[in-house]
């Protein structure tokens, strides 16, 4: 049975605040040992092995991991890449991490690899093709993985069902767990037109097992339009961290991540945004104790 986000893959994260790690404070984290709960690295990072892996290896003796995958292309028709899942179940046995995840998008085509993580059109096909996808991955690793909704600035006109319908049907056929990026909805959102709150709502509680917050920007154009870049490069914004609010308040206690991936600042930064997040998640633990 493959482990679910309750069981075995999710135990070593706690339902606390953690922020993901960058090469710009390998130094500072083993030097500074932060009051953090647990970091998150993007796994193609360290697949070449070096420097960076010894690091990890380190760091990895005192804070729990999760690994975050950024190539696996789990939305594409021709499969998967074998290599890839080998690299990553290598880092897995070496690492233990507490949780894997990767996007719902593809990058991946006869042989060639993009730079960004493309959207899909969300239909009854691409159910199928991520659904196998999903279910080859969690075969071959041995355990549960989250897949994380995408940020999106454009939509395929022949997509049929809305993307919370998608994730939470791709949820139930295959058993992966959520990675909800807050973020990524409040920018889809605000791109698209849609209720937020209702993509929040229509998640199923049980199958959420990480929640992702970043910093976004705004781009605006000559003809007086305007669209929101999920980019991280800032601060959380107001919005978004209410909307995080919402999200404990529907989903409770989950293990949550500051991630910054552009404009990378100082590792105070980070911990000060985690911080933020740990409030917001101890208020809504007094709340539910209290009610």
């Amino acid at each position: 049975m493959i482990p679910s986000v309750h069981g075995q893959a999710g135990g070593s994260i706690p339902a606390q605040a953690g922020i993901g790690l960058r090469f710009q404070h390998h130094r500072a984290v083993l030097e500074e040992k932060p009051r953090v709960a647990w970091f998150e690295v993007h796994s193609e990072n360290y697949f070449g092995g070096g420097t960076p892996l010894r690091y990890l290896d380190t760091i990895r003796h005192d804070y729990p991991v999760s690994l975050h995958g950024v190539g696996l292309s789990l939305g594409s028709a021709e499969g998967l890449d074998e290599r890839h899942l080998a690299r990553l179940r290598r880092l897995m046995e070496r690492i233990e991490p507490g949780l894997v995840s990767e996007h719902l998008a593809w990058n991946a085509v006869d042989g060639t690899h993009f730079a960004d993580l493309l959207p899909l059109p969300l239909t009854e096909e691409t159910l199928s093709v991520v659904g196998r996808n999903i279910e080859v991955t969690q075969d071959f690793l041995g355990r549960q993985i989250l897949l994380e909704n995408p940020s999106s600035y454009l939509r395929y006109r022949h997509s049929s069902i809305p993307e919370w319908q998608f994730m939470a049907e791709i949820a139930e056929r295959t058993g992966c767990g959520i990675l909800c990026d807050v973020n990524n909805i409040f920018v889809s959102a605000c791109n698209h037109g849609f209720d937020a709150r209702h993509y929040l709502r229509s998640l199923p509680a049980e199958h959420i097992g990480e929640i992702h917050l970043a910093g976004h920007r705004m781009r605006s154009f000559d003809d007086g339009r305007s669209i929101r870049i999920d980019d991280h490069g800032s601060r959380v914004c107001d919005e978004v961290w209410q909307l995080y609010a919402f999200a404990t308040e529907r989903f409770g206690q989950v293990p949550t991540l500051i991630e910054w991936d552009t404009d990378v600042p100082a590792l105070s930064v980070l911990t000060e945004e985690a911080a933020k997040a740990q409030a917001i998640m101890d208020a809504q633990l007094r709340h539910a104790r209290a009610a």
